[in-house]
């Protein structure tokens, strides 16, 4: 926030969830899963997903877009497309049933997180890249999926329409409007730039929220196998950040925090939804439901950590 006008309250919550963003991340997961009852607002989850990107997206012009050099995109899409491999590697050494296996592969073959592109801004690294490559990947998920699935473990059919509509909903529009009206007002949406990455990572405090809520249930139902699936998730996330780092070792360090996050993060709420829409027990939903709580902490940390 900027020092050269006085804070509101609103100032002061934002500026809050930045300096102290993983804080507030593992408050929002302990509240939803004390909380269950706020599930009731995951139909607001795909609106304020909106808000987070569109928000972010206001931060970008259309030259931020022709900037971003197609050979750091081509490197990051290679690295995404392997991360359902290191999940299949990650499921079969821990010696978990097929149906943890499922969800593994699952989480490891879908899009990064739509709240990436946050993350990258937060973090300092290039915003548009990130959110280039998600958009990429949503798209060419569709044959991702079902094909690295039908491979590894089984035929599970995917939800075309579905991951369409939430990628123009959630993705694709807020940042088109967003970057048209940037390029048709710059000073007056300049006026507040330092606002805008704040708004969106209030909504992914929001977000992360609502989503553990939701899934609270489907966690206390298999306890026994927390453990094992924790150790998974966070090996598989971790895996994802250093494949991402490394893989573009060739650029800059913008873009190496923009691949290290869009290969680490896992796109959870549609990895769940998913397995459970292809008629599998909801326990081949718990990998994705633990990664997500996994994802937002060490993203958050990381955020922290690359924005110093």
């Amino acid at each position: 926030m900027s020092a050269n006008r006085p804070l509101g309250a609103v100032d002061r919550l934002l500026g809050a969830v930045d300096d102290h963003l993983l804080g507030f991340v593992l408050l929002s997961v302990a509240v939803g899963a004390l909380v269950p009852s706020l599930s009731a607002l995951t139909a607001l989850t795909l609106p304020m997903l909106a808000v987070m990107v569109g928000s972010v997206s206001l931060t970008l012009s259309p030259g931020a877009f022709r900037a971003v050099d197609r050979r750091a995109v081509g490197v990051v899409l290679l690295a995404q497309s392997g991360m359902a491999l290191v999940a299949f590697a990650v499921a079969s050494l821990l010696g978990l049933g097929p149906h943890l296996t499922l969800g593994f592969v699952v989480l490891g073959a879908v899009t990064p997180e739509l709240v990436t592109p946050t993350m990258t801004e937060l973090a300092g690294g290039d915003t548009a890249l990130s959110t280039v490559v998600l958009v990429a990947v949503g798209l060419g998920s569709l044959a991702l999926v079902p094909g690295w699935v039908a491979l590894l473990v089984a035929d599970v059919p995917v939800p075309a329409g579905r991951v369409v509509e939430n990628l123009l909903l959630a993705v694709v529009g807020p940042m088109l409007v967003a970057v048209a009206a940037r390029a048709r007002f710059p000073d007056r949406v300049s006026r507040h730039d330092d606002r805008y990455p704040s708004v969106s990572a209030l909504m992914v405090v929001l977000v992360i929220g609502v989503v553990t809520a939701a899934n609270a249930g489907v966690v206390r139902a298999n306890a026994g196998l927390l453990p094992a699936v924790l150790a998974g998730a966070l090996a598989l996330n971790l895996a994802g950040y250093a494949g991402g780092w490394l893989a573009a070792a060739p650029f800059d360090r913008r873009t190496r925090v923009a691949a290290t996050l869009s290969v680490g993060m896992r796109d959870f709420a549609v990895a769940a939804a998913l397995v459970v829409a292809a008629g599998f027990p909801p326990v081949a939903s718990l990998p994705a439901v633990v990664f997500g709580v996994v994802e937002m902490a060490t993203s958050a940390a990381l955020s922290e950590w690359f924005g110093e």
